[in-house]
């Protein structure tokens, strides 16, 4: 799907509404912008859900007193 857009004042751009419609993109989403040796590629950053972030930080023991350690500066 080709589609085309202006660039604004300021450089700003508006993504076409057949492009946003088709891949869900709304107000204050992020586009990701790659230089390739083809070109551009923008593409939209994945959304990330509680289950997608779950188990990225481990803590073991009490977490307020994780939290009172880190904030002393200790580990």
């Amino acid at each position: 799907m080709l589609s085309e857009t202006k660039i604004l004042k300021g450089c700003q751009i508006v993504v076409p509404t057949k492009i946003r419609k088709a891949y869900e993109i709304m107000p204050r989403n992020i586009l990701n912008w790659t230089d390739t040796k083809e070109g551009i590629l923008v593409q939209p950053r994945k959304k990330r859900t509680l289950q997608d972030i779950a188990g990225i930080v481990k803590a073991d023991g009490d977490a307020v007193e994780s939290k009172k350690r880190a904030q002393k500066g200790l580990k």
